[in-house]
């Protein structure tokens, strides 16, 4: 099983629209079954199927099929964090794309394949989600399709239109508006493309070139590594409450019994990943964080801190407080 996830940059900027349009944010978020709070997270990792529903309930929300595109180009792809910054600090256009294409399974979300191609003198940009979910498919690629034109008018203009544009599906709801939103008119294709003048990928950048090799503090796991994506996906349930196993078998769309038989092939079980992340939870609030520790209690799922002090104290041998006190004596 390969668990697709990606950073929740997109969540802000989602919320932000919804609430200028005057619907509701909390509702979107409930119908996708995700933590309200993931929005004042955007380096917390999610499940890209689980993305995709939001910008698709999201749309639906406020009625405008273009909103995918508006999210792109209005945000633009410095506010993917490292992974845009150092796209936007490229010497030249293709330096971009190629770092962009390199760059986006380590630091932005995986489940998804981009390329950059060159042929007859035509550049081709290519965007396509891996993932098997099929809700929000066409959305998810006209989002990528605005920071991909994003980042080709930060070097060629803000009126640069390409040659030609696409997306996959049959249909393509409210095709005008969302073509007003991109600027450029849309084919629909097998998948998401741009096409351009392959001269202009040695375009430099017009901006000055500083140094951007940031670290990124949360790398986007393998989607191999099941036991490293599940306790992303466990503490990303914990935005909200403690997650039940059922909360995780709805996240990758599995059956209790399949779960937990996975969990079993990796020599642990559901219970032991999820005290596993109250525990890093636990020390991290207590050791980076002001927060009282009965808030945290409460953060954790625990309904009195006493509680959480016992559970503390037999994970550790001592009890919070002092485990603070130690730290930051």
């Amino acid at each position: 099983m390969r668990i697709g996830l990606t950073k929740a940059r997109s969540m802000g900027p989602v919320a932000q629209a919804v609430e200028r349009a005057g619907g509701s944010v909390a509702r979107v978020f409930r119908r996708a079954d995700m933590p309200l709070r993931l929005i004042e997270e955007p380096d917390r990792l999610m499940r890209l199927s689980d993305q995709l529903s939001i910008v698709e309930n999201a749309a639906r929300e406020i009625g405008d099929a273009a909103l995918p595109a508006r999210l792109s180009l209005e945000a633009g792809v410095a506010s993917l964090g490292p992974y845009g910054v150092r796209v936007c600090a490229s010497e030249t256009l293709g330096v971009a794309l190629n770092l962009g294409t390199a760059l986006i399974s380590e630091h932005l979300q995986t489940a998804t394949a981009m390329d950059v191609t060159v042929r007859d003198g035509r550049a081709d940009v290519t965007y396509a989600v891996t993932d098997a979910s099929v809700v929000g498919r066409q959305k998810n690629e006209i989002l990528a399709l605005g920071y991909i034109l994003d980042v080709l008018r930060r070097f060629l203009g803000a009126g640069f239109v390409p040659e030609e544009a696409s997306v996959s599906g049959a249909i393509l709801q409210d095709r005008g508006a969302i073509e007003d939103a991109l600027g450029c008119g849309l084919s629909l294709r097998s998948g998401a493309s741009v096409r351009f003048d392959a001269r202009y990928l040695g375009t430099p950048n017009p901006c000055s070139v500083s140094d951007a090799d940031q670290i990124d503090a949360t790398p986007v796991p393998d989607p191999g590594d099941f036991l490293l994506c599940a306790d992303h996906l466990i503490r990303l349930g914990m935005l909200e409450s403690r997650p039940s196993i059922d909360w995780l078998c709805r996240r990758l769309s599995l059956s209790r019994r399949s779960l937990q038989r996975r969990f079993e092939t990796h020599g642990t079980t559901f219970a032991a990943c999820l005290t596993a992340a109250l525990v890093s939870e636990a020390k991290r609030q207590l050791a980076s964080t002001n927060r009282p520790i009965g808030q945290i209690a409460l953060d954790l799922g625990y309904a009195d801190p006493a509680h959480f002090s016992r559970a503390f104290q037999g994970w550790t041998g001592c009890p919070p407080r002092a485990w603070r006190h130690g730290m930051h004596s």
